[in-house]
């Protein structure tokens, strides 16, 4: 991306505050002319002071110049205060407003994506998260720095160099020579960075999605005892970072000197050619002073150019990877138009479906989901029944086949109105950060207070939370698992859908509160078609009709006891699950006189 190109994404974000950009613009100039008025000061101070001399005149006579060197020169600095004050604050809340709509609009455009962006390996949450944070500060930073840093500099230089030319077109000349060096050794210079940023990048990325790693992965770190080689991945990642970073500090500073050198070798030819004019009484002597200041205008922007420019290079290459989620239009989740009746029967037909990371979860998935029924899916773990109900809930699309609800393809349902109709209780639910009122109401907004009690209490939770100090106000996520499970549950249950998938629903819940929690969604699975990934025995048996899936395959299907009795694959399963809860003990010990053996 050039700059050019960089600019020309930022302006859709800078159009809405025009306003303060001409503000910006006016004091600019303003502030050009301004910067200019110490040379034309001195210049006169010093001509008029050395004519007195010349003329045996002493302070008696030099007062006037005195008074009017004073009265310019303070006069100068308070219109320079209030240009200064009003370039950096109009500037400042420039940059705080693009940096509020930059953000807002990278949310808003990647809550579009489909479930495939978040899941590829470099969209990590750390990765996303330095790309977006480092992204919106260099973009916003610059801003800052062209209307801050590089507009009033250039355009006073610009001034600058024009009173040169207008007082001697040879000095003019010499100090127009000098910006083209330095301009090609700062341009050789980023070019060298380039690659050296990149790396920097990564390895912010990397470092980041590490930490991230370490706090989410903790608990585990410290039960297996592996604090010290969790602390050598990120010494690795670090060395690395430092390599780069001083390999990027080496090639600034040696630039850094040879540009400084040009710019003294500049000062040097404008003292001996203003002074040789001087001595060839073409000028008068106060104009040796006079160009050295207006080259130091000239040179101040050149001064600065390696500074801006590495922040320019730095924000271009995280700029890079900013527009390229933010453009990421391909991966906008696709919708069709139709809101059809929803009566609850998925048909799929011969569905194929991979993962980003190559990874074929379905294979050829015909079958039937019957309306106001319940289908259990059943298989061991990474046979594709998760991946099953995501493809139904159109989080992804089939690569091949086709899936029809009440026979229309799920490709033309309008997404938002599909998943209206789905309640969808997963194994372990996000609770967001805010009160159990709010995340209870996140299944309905506009839901009263009554109706949200009624939920809590169709999920056994209503009585734990009243034992709270703050109630329903109180911090969700300082609840326990089991309890934030519950919430997610009546959140699903104020939605009240005709459509319920429930993935291992009661998987982290103790067997009081499971059995609570099953007489509820016995209540509300009757009249709704359901979907149930469980391996739960009670909640398996209860189906209507079972799919037993196998490797991505749906191997057998049919009715509890005629799958039970006809099957292979099933009657493993289903006697592992009842293996695994000791069933005969249980029943000795229900029943102690009965004996099981006969």
């Amino acid at each position: 991306m050039t700059l050019w190109q960089l600019f020309q994404k930022l302006r859709p974000f800078v159009r809405p505050y025009r306003t303060l950009v001409i503000a910006t613009l006016v004091l600019t100039l303003i502030g050009s002319l301004t910067a200019q008025v110490n040379a034309l000061t001195l210049q006169y101070a010093v001509d008029s002071i050395n004519h007195l001399i010349k003329a045996g005149q002493g302070l008696a006579q030099g007062w006037h110049i005195l008074i009017t060197i004073s009265a310019v020169l303070l006069v100068k600095e308070v219109v320079n205060a209030v240009v200064q004050f009003g370039q950096k604050f109009y500037g400042e809340r420039l940059r705080i407003m693009v940096s509020q709509d930059l953000a807002q609009n990278i949310i808003e455009k990647f809550l579009t994506y489909r479930l495939t962006f978040f899941t590829e390996d470099d969209n990590q949450a750390g990765k996303l998260q330095t790309r977006i944070d480092r992204g919106i500060g260099s973009l916003t930073r610059l801003v800052q720095i062209f209307f801050i840093d590089i507009l009033p500099l250039f355009t006073s230089a610009i001034v600058a160099l024009g009173l040169m030319f207008y007082a001697n077109v040879w000095v003019g000349t010499v100090a127009l020579c000098i910006v083209p060096v330095y301009f090609w050794l700062t341009y050789i210079q980023a070019q060298k960075l380039g690659g050296w940023r990149r790396k920097l990048r990564q390895g912010r990325e990397q470092k980041s999605q590490g930490i991230l790693s370490i706090i989410n992965s903790i608990t585990v770190i410290k039960s297996f005892n592996r604090e010290n080689i969790e602390a050598d991945k990120q010494l690795g990642l670090q060395k690395d970072l430092t390599q780069n970073q001083m390999q990027t500090r080496q090639t600034s500073f040696l630039f850094d000197g040879l540009k400084t050198f040009i710019e003294q070798i500049g000062v040097v030819l404008i003292i001996i050619l203003t002074a040789y004019f001087v001595l060839t009484r073409q000028m008068s002597i106060g104009m040796i002073m006079y160009h050295v200041l207006l080259f130091n205008n000239v040179s101040a922007p050149i001064r600065q150019l390696h500074r801006i420019y590495d922040e320019i290079n730095d924000a271009m290459i995280y700029s890079e990877s900013f527009f390229t989620i933010l453009e990421a239009d391909h991966e906008i989740e696709p919708t069709g138009q139709q809101k059809p009746a929803i009566a609850g029967q998925f048909e799929l037909k011969q569905v194929d479906f991979h993962y980003p990371n190559g990874h074929h979860a379905l294979k050829d998935i015909s079958m039937t989901i019957r309306p106001n029924k319940i289908t259990a899916l059943v298989g061991l773990s990474g046979a594709g029944k998760t991946t099953l109900i995501s493809l139904l809930d159109k989080f992804y699309l089939a690569d091949s086949g086709s899936i029809l609800l009440d026979g229309v393809d799920l490709k033309d349902m309008d997404t938002a109105y599909l998943r209206d109709h789905i309640g969808l209780v997963l194994q372990k639910n996000h609770i967001f950060q805010g009160t159990i009122e709010e995340n209870i109401r996140y299944g309905k907004m506009n839901a009263s207070m009554a109706e949200i009690v009624e939920a809590a209490q169709q999920a056994s939770i209503h009585e734990q939370i009243m034992t709270l100090e703050k109630g329903y106000a109180s911090d969700a996520l300082l609840l326990s698992g089991g309890q934030q499970q519950r919430i997610a549950i009546a959140r699903m249950f104020l939605k009240n859908p005709p459509i319920i998938f429930l993935d291992e629903p009661t998987a982290s819940l103790d067997a009081i509160a499971t059995e609570q929690i099953k007489h509820s969604l016995d209540q509300i699975k009757q009249g709704r078609t359901v979907v149930i990934i469980s391996h739960s025995l009670s909640q398996i048996i209860d189906a209507d009709y079972t799919y037993v899936m196998k490797e991505g395959r749906i191997v057998e299907h049919g009715e509890h006891h005629a799958l039970y009795k006809n099957s292979q694959v099933y009657k493993e399963i289903f006697n592992a699950m009842a293996k695994s809860l000791n069933i005969e003990k249980i029943a000795r010990t229900l029943n102690p006189d009965e004996d099981l053996t006969a």
